[in-house]
């Protein structure tokens, strides 16, 4: 028998929760195949059979397990069922006194596991819904969750089930209360924000920009520019580049305070907030001063679809001196960031919305945007708070400065 240990994920991370098994008790799986999901306060990561057997799983769904403790355990000796690797249970006896129809139809619902996968793809069900919902042929967008982040329960099934063409959840006069316990990437959310909060002096300073010219940008160049590098030509890339510029011209915005120090970055690692299924994330863009449009799209494309996918790693999301966040993707006309710590500063970015403005004395309609700046006033002042914000305006309006950092005329002349 050989035990499967969990194993670590950081110097600082001490212990994780089992999410859930992808995998039944006595399940033979195969070398390197994925048993179960487990998270710890940074990343959800998955636990690999290091060799091949049968499944016995030692902590349950929701356990919390120090690092080194026994998950699993497989048992080498166990012969291999012919055909796939299919669970060796005591569920084989009850289908044999089943009658022939019944059989047959077995395997036809195994190769239409329609909802299934959907539930793999976007919407998360516990082990007891999905089979459920595969057997009965539910579809999960027939069902409303009541768990966690919508997860789909056992009830929540049985409920659309009961009531076809209705989902549970929809009667005005409902009282029902369901208590989830926190996540740990939730609690360490929690934690930091109080935290950041509590030991910050921090202020928010606004401006607006006109995004005229990169919408105007992206119009003309957008199917050039998915052709030449394989992604789609964003915002992020724009507003990231605008940033490392600024924060090297006002290098308080790019430090933070240790003890009785201020630690100064000749670099940029840009923290980019994303929206994953199980909380907020923050992964890292390295070293994003010395990467182009180009890089910088496939980089941030690269570290959302990891997040939504709960493919970060702790390395991935550590580190960090100044962190953009998006509420415009949500709706957000407006809001006040919080500093991700110990960083000191944070842009917030928000909807774009048509304005009146006035330009050289007439009012226009332009898609403006408001811009935010929470920043930490212990270490940057108002020159400076408001400055860099508004030499990031500079930029997003007139986008040919971020090539050079100046006007291409300036630049000539050296003046």
């Amino acid at each position: 028998m050989l035990d499967i240990k969990v194993p670590s994920v950081g110097e600082s991370i001490t212990e994780v929760t089992l999410v859930k098994w992808l995998k039944k008790e006595g399940d033979y799986v195969n070398r390197d195949e994925v048993l179960c999901e487990l998270e710890s306060e940074k990343a959800t990561f998955e636990l690999n059979a290091e060799q091949a057997g049968a499944l016995h799983i030692v902590a349950q769904d929701g356990a919390t397990l120090k690092i080194g403790d026994i998950a699993c355990s497989i048992d080498e000796s166990a012969a291999k069922p012919e055909g796939a690797s299919k669970p060796v249970t005591a569920a084989a006896p009850a289908k044999e006194d089943k009658p022939a129809a019944p059989k047959a139809e077995t395997p036809v619902k195994e190769t239409t596991p329609v909802s299934t996968v959907a539930l793999a793809a976007d919407i998360k069900a516990t082990p007891v819904a999905q089979a459920i919902m595969s057997d009965k042929q539910v579809k999960p967008t027939d069902v409303k969750g009541s768990g966690a982040l919508g997860k789909i329960l056992k009830n929540d099934v049985l409920e659309a089930l009961t009531h076809p063409g209705r989902k549970g959840g929809d009667s005005a006069n409902t009282r029902e209360v369901n208590q989830v316990k926190m996540s740990n990437l939730r609690k360490t959310v929690a934690r930091r924000l109080v935290e950041a909060k509590n030991t910050t002096a921090m202020l928010t300073t606004f401006n607006e920009v006109d995004m005229s010219r990169i919408m105007e940008i992206r119009k003309q160049y957008k199917d050039t520019f998915k052709e030449a590098h394989g992604v789609n030509l964003g915002f992020m890339s724009f507003f990231t580049k605008a940033c490392c510029i600024s924060l090297q011209e006002w290098p308080a915005v790019n430090a933070y305070i240790d003890g009785d120090s201020i630690i100064y970055h000749e670099y940029c690692d840009i923290s980019i907030a994303v929206s994953g299924p199980k909380g907020l994330v923050v992964p890292v863009i390295r070293n994003a001063e010395s990467m182009g449009i180009a890089e910088l799209e496939k980089k941030v494309m690269e570290l959302a679809t990891k997040a939504r996918e709960n493919k970060l790693s702790p390395d991935e999301m550590a580190g960090g001196t100044f962190t953009i966040t998006n509420g415009g993707v949500f709706g957000s006309l407006m809001s006040t960031p919080i500093i991700n710590i110990p960083q000191s500063a944070i842009l917030g970015m928000h909807k774009i919305q048509d304005r009146p403005v006035a330009i050289n004395g007439k009012v226009e309609i332009r898609p403006m945007m408001y811009l935010a700046v929470s920043y930490d006033h212990r270490i940057i002042d108002g020159r400076e708070s408001v400055g860099f914000l508004v030499r990031v305006k500079e930029l997003l309006e007139n986008p040919e400065l971020l090539l050079f950092g100046k006007d291409p005329v300036k630049a000539l002349l050296e003046v």
